[in-house]
């Protein structure tokens, strides 16, 4: 058995190689392009680099549900959320306690919050029907025009900040011939890669699954979830080295409010009715996703203080998932 399935894990990890890198340098390509064409830095940030590290997420999941897949399409998308804030927000918050200001995170925690129990709710139905998209959708409108207003608002500081303090001026990228072409030839790799990696990641993992006799929701919640998360771990582990907690905090939400209210809907409106969820969407998935979306959250919101205790907590409640999902969904 261990033979016929050497190819696939191969294929498997090529194509998650291909879609994390592909993405990294897709969001390079792109930041470039919009920096070097006079668009705000602070406003590429609210906008191409929140799809930054969800871009493998996004991509596996669409492909999924194209092919009829929904179980992996549902598992990747909140098996990312789940590994975000168990695994690797819980990481930064036992490294890297420390203040989180409320009204820096006071509207997107309630964003994703209003997402995980509007999934909740109708996984408990046992479907994502067309006007629950329509409600998520709506989450991830207001969480864009946040952004945008975010963004606006640094852009005015930083504006007069220059005016107090022109010595601070950051030169705008070369625009010569050879910087142009680089950075086109990056932004259609990157498309490329990202392109060409998910198909393989996705065949691969049932294929897997099938042979070894694991269920496809455990495949895609676990392995594959964790896989399309590795931008995320990476800027975790970026902001523990560079100190920068506060900027993985607002990656992490950013990254939870698009896999919860826009893969998801998408996927239905891709399969044109409602989206299916499996008893282990509905009582296991669905409820950790609840519960340590609101341990991680909620606390901090009266506190304004990100505690090691919570990163514990949120450990341990993610290896007891895994652990049941492991032996009482198999």
């Amino acid at each position: 058995m261990f033979k016929e399935i050497i190819l696939p894990i191969i294929l498997f990890i090529i194509g998650l190689v291909l879609i994390v890198k592909g993405g990294d340098i897709f969001v390079d390509a792109s930041s470039w392009i919009a920096e070097s064409f006079g668009i705000p830095k602070v406003l590429v940030g609210a906008t191409i680099v929140s799809f930054a590290t969800t871009l493998p997420e996004v991509l596996v999941s669409i492909l999924a549900a194209i092919g009829g897949d929904n179980t992996m399409a549902i598992g990747n998308a909140v098996g990312s959320v789940n590994v975000n804030i168990g695994f690797i927000f819980a990481l930064l918050l036992v490294v890297m306690p420390g203040m989180a200001k409320r009204n820096g995170i006071l509207v997107k925690s309630l964003l994703m919050l209003s997402a995980c129990v509007t999934l909740a709710i109708f996984a408990l139905y046992g479907e994502l029907p067309i006007f629950g998209s329509i409600i998520l959708l709506l989450i991830f409108i207001a969480f864009m025009v946040v952004n945008v207003a975010d963004a606006k608002k640094a852009l005015k500081e930083e504006k007069q900040e220059l005016i107090e303090h022109p010595e601070l001026a950051q030169e705008k990228p070369k625009k010569d011939k050879k910087s142009i072409i680089i950075n086109i030839v990056k932004f259609v790799v990157g498309a490329a890669a990202l392109a060409l990696g998910a198909r393989p990641l996705v065949d691969n993992g049932q294929i897997i699954a099938k042979n070894i006799g694991i269920p496809t929701a455990i495949i895609s919640a676990i392995f594959v979830a964790i896989g399309t998360s590795l931008p995320e771990l990476v800027t975790a582990i970026t902001a523990i080295v560079k100190k920068e907690g506060a900027l993985s905090v607002g990656n992490i939400i950013g990254a939870n409010i698009i896999d919860l209210s826009l893969i998801l809907p998408v996927c239905a409106f891709i399969g044109g009715t409602a989206l299916p969820f499996g008893d282990q969407n509905a009582y296991l998935d669905m409820p950790v996703c609840l519960v340590i979306g609101a341990l991680s959250l909620v606390p901090t919101l009266f506190t304004q203080k990100l505690q090691r205790w919570q990163g514990i907590s949120l450990m341990v409640v993610y290896v007891a998932y895994v652990s049941v999902m492991c032996t009482v969904f198999v």
